[in-house]
Formats: structure tokens, C-alpha cells, sequence
């Protein structure tokens, strides 16, 4: 039995470059070996082919909105009935992932019943089909480095957890902005040691354009957003990394440095992370920042 199940639900293949990423991507979590499992989710263009290939199992028929994106909680619902490992990761299907992955996964549920295992992604370019050969995970962390940048600290592009974890949730739109958020959020709400494992999970972006979304808009821009920002609960619950409460480093979980930035937002936020309070969260919002407050209730007041 594999320890951990990653499952997906790519892009359609026909943009040349999104399918380069996507193969790169998901031939990489199967070089990891024996102890991972992949699941590929939706019936987009020439996903069943690829999954073949690979030999992978894909699950085609995924719940989807009206825009006729696949659903985040029928994925999630999907990948738990058809897995036995007892960790999970939903992974963005445009991610390189290396050993440490599986490690950093390990050393959480050692250490945790339940957790959320997030962190930051290292942005890296990347126009030609990658080699998986021996060393592999070396060459492609040292190129990383040299080439590519580390992003900035907000959202999250993979989330491991036990499979016991997040079986209710909202009908977000994958691929859209609002539900990554919600999970740290959620984990927060829940009690749970909510991880940042930065220091010890390498993971690689290979930076592409957004001619996949509609309009080409960037998916923070998108109705589905707005709509996932509204499943979530509103703008209060979107949390970001600065929101964790553990760090995983050289192979413990310890709580966050406590600066006084770090102080202050866990006063913050403490109405809705403790007292699940969203009036409250919205007054405690108002304290700390009056100026946007008072421009959000300027823009529910303007007229249509």
C-alpha cells in the first residue's frame, strides 16, 4: 500500500506547452516510486491518452459548475474513495515534486493525527521535456536555484493531509483563487497544526501564461473566484501562509517565531480562528485596517 496518494485534475493538452508542463509534472511525482500513488481527475483533451501511457489510474467523471470546471470537494471525495494510502495531496498539476515531498508528509503524520501540510513553490521556467534518470532530483533543485526564484509567501500550490481531513467542503472551482485560501483557513478553524514545510519541501512551478482561462484574465480576476470567495465565507477566512501556526524544520514541527507582525495578526484573526466568529473577525478586520475597511463598505454602498 502506497503512503501517500497524489491526485490532480489537469489542464486539457492542447495548449503544446501546458501538456509539456503537465507531463513533466506528473512524471515527476511517479518518479518518487512505490510509495506514491497518482490519480488523474476530468475528461480533458488527451488526459485519458497521457494517463494510459503512464499506466496511472484516471478517473474522468468529476462533478463541475456551470462554467463546467471541476469541482474541489468532488475531487477530493474521489481520490478518498479510490485510495487506500492514509495521506493525501491535491497538487496542482503544473508542480515538480522531488523525494522530500514524500518525507515532509511522513514527518508530519508522525507527528499528527490531523494537519495541513502547505508551503511556499520556487518559480522556474522550463521549455523542454525533463529528464528522469538517476539524480535527477539534485540536478533539478540545483537548477532551481540558480535559474528560478522563490515565490512570495501567499496562497499554496499543494496540500497534504490525512485522508480522515476536509470530507466537507465547499464546491469550489479548482483553478480559481479563494479555495487554497480556505484551507488554511479551515485547518486554523479546526484546531489542527497547520504547516508551513518551506524549509523542508522543495517544490517547482514551471512558470506558464494563463491563454488556458477565459479571456486569458489571470484566475483572481474570474467570476469563479468571486464565487469561491463566497463559498468560503467571504473575504475574512482568505488566509494565506502567514497564517500557519507550525513550521516544519529539520524534521520536527515547531511553533512560528512569534514576531510581533506574527502577534498582532493572530489577534487579528483570532475571532475566527477561535471564537469561529465572522461578525466579529469583520469588526476585528476594521480595527486593524480602517482605511480598507471603510473602501470595501464604500463599494457595497456605490450603485450599479
Amino acid at each position: 500500500m502506497p503512503d501517500l496518494t497524489i491526485f490532480t485534475a489537469p489542464k486539457p493538452f492542447t495548449n503544446p506547452h501546458i501538456a509539456l508542463i503537465q507531463r513533466n509534472a506528473i512524471l515527476s511525482w511517479l518518479a518518487l516510486g512505490p510509495q506514491v500513488e497518482v490519480i488523474l481527475l476530468g475528461e480533458e483533451d488527451g488526459l485519458a491518452e497521457f494517463a494510459a501511457q503512464c499506466g496511472v489510474k484516471h478517473l474522468p467523471q468529476v462533478a463541475r459548475n456551470a462554467s463546467g470546471t471541476p469541482l474541489v470537494n468532488d475531487m477530493f471525495a474521489l481520490a478518498r474513495q479510490n485510495s487506500t494510502s492514509p495521506l493525501l495531496a491535491c497538487v496542482n498539476a503544473d508542480i515538480l515534486l522531488m523525494p522530500d515531498f514524500v518525507q515532509g508528509a511522513l514527518v508530519a503524520a508522525a507527528q499528527a493525527q490531523r494537519f495541513l501540510a502547505v508551503g511556499q513553490r520556487w518559480d522556474l521556467d522550463v521549455r523542454e521535456p525533463l529528464d528522469f534518470s538517476e539524480g535527477w532530483p539534485a540536478r533539478l533543485s540545483g537548477r532551481a536555484k540558480i535559474e528560478g526564484s522563490l515565490h512570495r509567501a501567499s496562497g499554496s500550490d499543494y496540500f497534504i493531509f490525512p485522508r480522515q481531513c476536509f470530507e466537507d467542503m465547499p464546491a469550489f472551482a479548482i483553478g480559481r483563487a479563494g479555495w487554497d485560501n480556505w484551507m488554511i483557513y479551515a485547518g486554523r478553524k479546526n484546531g489542527w497544526p497547520v504547516i508551513d514545510a518551506t524549509p523542508s519541501i522543495m517544490i517547482i512551478h514551471q512558470n506558464h501564461d494563463y491563454s488556458h482561462l477565459p479571456g486569458g484574465q489571470p484566475h483572481y480576476r474570474l467570476p469563479e473566484t468571486f464565487e469561491n470567495v463566497r463559498l468560503a465565507g467571504g473575504k475574512r477566512v482568505i488566509f494565506e501562509l502567514q497564517d500557519v501556526n507550525r513550521l516544519m524544520v529539520d524534521g520536527s514541527l515547531q511553533p512560528i517565531p512569534l514576531s510581533w507582525r506574527k502577534f498582532w495578526r493572530e489577534v487579528e484573526i483570532f475571532p475566527l480562528t477561535t471564537l469561529r466568529s465572522y461578525a466579529l473577525g469583520q469588526l476585528f478586520f476594521a480595527i486593524f485596517h480602517p482605511k480598507k475597511a471603510y473602501a470595501e463598505f464604500r463599494n457595497r454602498k456605490r450603485p450599479l
